[in-house]
């Protein structure tokens, strides 16, 4: 029973941003095209974990942990950001290369949202499973990464519309990747920074809190503006 708790809590809170993403798209996409999606998402966990762990050895060794701000940052944005959010950008181009159904603004959200809470998901259960106290982990987990993940997601999924469909530049292109990369990084960071000084537990928490309510406003601005980009203009 504690078991069948423990996987619903873990897979819950991207089970309601899901649907929360689906709501919120006017017109909507073939089921099917999500969960394809979704599933591609819970694909790279194997494949990126691999890749985390050859750079974790590349730089830090075997058995060594970061012990300073920079040491804990560097594996922040390189050890987690970077592999995680290289691989969900490889599979929402994957998803929309040749996807007739991406022919509205707010679909590159949709998709990448799909993607992403596919990916925290597997990445929730795995970090919930694994504690006897599973509970407080589960919470605390619901309440900032797994909607970490999902800012993530938002941001590069506007990115790739407002590329795919308004500007093609290469300032936009390297956005797509480069913001939720930052993004992802800081949020990392700070989430280390408790690990490793733990003395200033509470400056890092407020920090945390501050950083996760600025992403999700950001988030929510551009899911906003590009459901505006999706309403018909009045004729006549």
């Amino acid at each position: 029973m504690d078991f069948l708790l423990a996987l619903a809590a873990a897979l819950l809170p991207a089970i309601l941003l899901w649907v929360f993403i689906w709501q919120k798209d006017p017109q909507k996409e073939p089921t099917s095209r999500l969960f394809k999606a979704t599933l591609w998402g819970v694909a790279i966990v194997v494949p990126v974990i691999l890749v985390e762990s050859i750079i974790e050895l590349i730089l830090f060794g075997v058995d060594s942990n970061p012990s300073t701000i920079l040491g804990a940052s560097i594996e922040a944005f390189f050890v987690a950001a970077l592999p995680e959010e290289s691989f969900k950008l490889l599979v929402l181009w994957l998803v929309l290369r040749k996807n007739p159904f991406f022919d509205e603004h707010f679909d590159g959200i949709v998709y990448s949202v799909c993607i992403g809470l596919g990916f925290a998901a597997i990445e929730n259960v795995f970090y919930v499973l694994s504690q006897d106290e599973w509970l407080s982990i589960a919470i605390s987990r619901a309440l900032l990464a797994v909607p970490g993940h999902y800012a993530f997601a938002v941001i590069m999924g506007y990115y790739y519309s407002v590329y795919h469909f308004v500007n093609k530049t290469r300032k936009t292109a390297a956005y797509i990747l480069l913001i939720p990369f930052l993004a992802h990084g800081i949020y990392d960071s700070l989430v280390m920074g408790i690990d490793v000084y733990p003395w200033v537990e509470d400056i890092f928490f407020f920090i945390l809190i501050y950083f996760c309510i600025k992403m999700h406003r950001a988030a929510k601005k551009k899911i906003v503006l590009l459901i505006d980009k999706d309403k018909p203009t009045a004729v006549g």
